[in-house]
């Protein structure tokens, strides 16, 4: 874990995006630490979730986009339980991962390349395909025996299917991804 210094000056435009995006309002951060002591993922994090926060509240963009930490987090929500300001810091987490991605950074590429397959798994069928998200993260990142021990007692027990469920709402799906393009275009 590094040692948070700051050396660049203040991203108000970036703190409001935030403010915006997430409805938190991150000043009300007074840096108690709960939420660094409740994340089961602080030990693989470069940035623990407060000082991502205190980054945060001092508008160091860069620093944070660039953070390995925003695409470990798994949104267990203990930050925002542990909270005692009430602030919801798993949404904040999500929402400078969705800026991270969309100004194409990705400190840790394999989880992106998981997020991007699992995004399109649902947006294409409606619903997770697992086995099809598995063999595209496999071809993807090259890790091509990823989960092949787990695969045939999944299999054995009906838990894993060759062909993607039909679902009944796909089309609701589709517009929902269709909006949320719409969205991101909108805001660029």
């Amino acid at each position: 874990m590094e040692i948070l210094t700051m050396n660049k000056g203040c991203d108000a435009s970036f703190i409001e995006a935030v403010k915006q995006e997430s409805g938190q309002d991150p000043a009300q951060c007074y840096q108690c630490g709960n939420c660094t002591a409740g994340c089961p993922y602080t030990f693989a994090y470069d940035i623990p979730v407060n000082q991502i926060m205190r980054l945060l509240q001092a508008g160091q963009k860069e620093r944070i986009l660039k953070s390995k930490s925003l695409w470990l987090c798994a949104t267990c929500e203990s930050c925002t339980t542990r909270c005692p300001q009430g602030i919801d810091v798993a949404l904040i987490m999500d929402v400078l991962r969705h800026m991270a991605r969309r100004e194409g950074h990705a400190s840790v590429k394999n989880v992106k390349t998981f997020y991007d397959g699992f995004l399109e798994s649902v947006k294409r069928h409606g619903r997770v395909f697992e086995v099809g998200v598995a063999a595209n993260y496999n071809l993807k990142t090259g890790r091509f025996w990823t989960g092949a021990d787990l695969a045939p007692k999944a299999l054995s027990m009906g838990k894993l299917e060759f062909r993607p469920h039909e679902i009944k709402g796909r089309e609701e799906i589709t517009r929902i991804f269709r909006r949320h393009l719409q969205r991101e275009e909108a805001g660029k």
